[in-house]
Parts: C-alpha cells; structure tokens; sequence
C-alpha cells in the first residue's frame, strides 16, 4: 500500500469508528442524571452531526495520540469531543443571523431541515456534550488529564479562541457599523487562527495531553497543529473562490460576497499557494522529532494543502 492510500484508509477508519460512537452518544438512552432526551432535540443533533464529514479533527486527536502511545478508544472520545464543537459551530454558523446558509455538506443547512430555534439548540447541546465526553473517566482514567483537556478546549473554543474569531469575523465584515479595523495580513493571520486555527491546533495538542507528552514534543505537536490550521484555512480559501457549490456542498464565492479579507485577498492565488507550499514544508519540520512515526500526520499535510472540498 502506498503512502497515498495508507493515509486515506486511515483517514476513512477514523471516519467510520468516529460515526460509530457518535451514533452510541447521540442514541435515546439516558445517561446519568439525565432526566429526558427530547426526541426533536436529539434529531436535529444527530442531523447536524452524522452521515457526512470527513472526521478530519478526530483523526488529528487520533493520530498525534498514537505518537504516545495512547489507546485507541481513549483518542477516539477525545476526537468526537472535537467533531461536536465543530459541528456546533457549523450549525450556528449557518443561522440566518450569521453567515445565513441554505446548505451544508450537501443537504439543507440544520436551521432549514428543522427551524431557527431547533437549530440553536441542537448546537448548544453538541457544545455542552463535548465537555461532557472530555470529562468521562472512558476519555482518560486520571481526572486530572480530563480536566487539562477541558480547560484546553474552553479555551479554544471560546472567548480567545474559536467564538472570539467569529466575532471578529463578523466586525471584518463591517456587521457593527464602519469597520475601522484595518485588514492587513496580521490581522488577517489573528482572525483565522482563533477562528479556525485553535481548534485543529487543539485536535493535535489533545493528542499529547493524553499522553503525556514531555515538554519538547508536546511543543512539537501544537508548532504541527499550528501550521496546520494555517493551511487549512488558505485551502479552504482558495476553494471559495475557485470552487463550485455542488463539489464543496456548501455556497461558493462567500469570502468575497460578504467583503471578507483573506490571504487569497492579500496574497492572491499564486501567492496564496506559495504560503501553502511553504505551510506543509513547516508542518513536515515540526514532526521531526517522531521520525517515521509521524509519516501519516506528514501525509495529512499534504491532503489539507490538496483538497477539493
């Protein structure tokens, strides 16, 4: 098997288990001190959640826990954790209220599947259900490991990360009035770091959490996460203004409609692809340290820079 196909039959293994347990999260048992599962609810989270994705995040946490030798199942609840936050922020970021999308991964946005109110919901109940599994003594036995990943994920997530970019996203777009906030390529690179940049760099530090990682490859993994995030969000780029709606499953040429700033904006498409380029190489560096163990994160780098969709 070549390293192209060992990659994605990994990749597609991580999809296929990641579905499995959301399917056993996301099912009508309760769980302890539970007292009800409203069946719309739960619909609209398993709508938002399962059937589509390519569990890119999951298997991050999988990836860089295998570097430490941490078990599969424990990676693997860590991982879904992350796919929840994720499709939280998808869900909401649909609503009309923000990006105002009709369509996701091929299909009706949640918001349209069900409603407005649902959709706020079901995303709100994917957040809290991320912590919920972080804090499960199935994620890891030493409470203080889960507690680490927790406040790990708050901090992405949230205020200085993910939902503090969004914010900023929002004033770029001139949302609060004039935007007197100039857009230059440091701003830009602040935005799509907390925005996109600090979860995938979590998917990669969870990884050495879990393990315990000492101080030099734990640097190593969030330096690769780090670029990471860098790259995806130039690709991601790169395919709104040169992709088309029914190969991304979602809206084309957004970036541009909203006036948004990216660095296909600032550095243009040949420049933009230079930066990619130069992003894989740096994310080939930072693996140094694990030697051939990390083949198939290099592997990842390469299909974050290639993707189509």
């Amino acid at each position: 098997m070549d390293a192209t196909a060992q990659f994605q039959d990994r990749l597609n293994q991580v999809a296929k288990d990641s579905e499995s347990l959301l399917d056993q999260l996301f099912g009508k048992a309760l769980a302890s001190d539970e007292l009800a599962r409203p069946a719309r609810l739960l619909d609209a989270m398993r709508y938002a959640s399962l059937g589509a994705g390519k569990r890119f995040r999951p298997f991050l946490v999988v990836e860089s826990a295998s570097l430490f030798g941490v078990p599969r199942e424990q990676a693997l609840m860590a991982g879904v954790s992350l796919e929840c936050v994720h499709c939280y922020s998808l869900v909401h970021d649909d609503l009309p209220a923000m990006d105002n999308d009709d369509l996701r991964r091929g299909r009706p946005t949640a918001h349209k599947a069900f409603d407005e109110a649902t959709a706020i919901l079901a995303g709100d109940g994917l957040l809290t259900l991320a912590f919920d599994i972080l804090a499960r003594p199935e994620t890891h036995p030493n409470p203080a490991v889960r507690a680490e990943l927790v406040l790990a994920l708050a901090r992405m997530a949230g205020l200085g990360g993910m939902v503090g970019g969004q914010m900023l996203d929002l004033a770029a777009e001139g949302r609060f009035g004039k935007n007197d906030t100039p857009q230059g390529e440091k701003d830009v690179l602040t935005l799509q770091a907390m925005k996109t940049g600090a979860i995938l760099k979590f998917c990669c530090v969870a990884g050495a959490i879990l393990g315990n990682a000492p101080k030099a490859k734990h640097e190593a993994v969030s330096r690769y996460g780090q670029v990471i995030g860098q790259a995806f969000q130039i690709a991601d780029d790169l395919l709104d203004v040169e992709g088309d709606t029914a190969t991304l499953g979602k809206a084309a040429g957004k970036d541009a409609a909203h006036g948004k700033a990216t660095l296909v904006d600032l550095l243009g498409i040949a420049g933009a692809r230079a930066r990619l380029a130069q992003l894989v190489k740096d994310a080939e560096s930072a693996l140094a340290p694990f030697g051939a163990n990390a083949a198939i994160l290099k592997d990842a780098a390469h299909f974050v820079a290639e993707r189509r969709a």
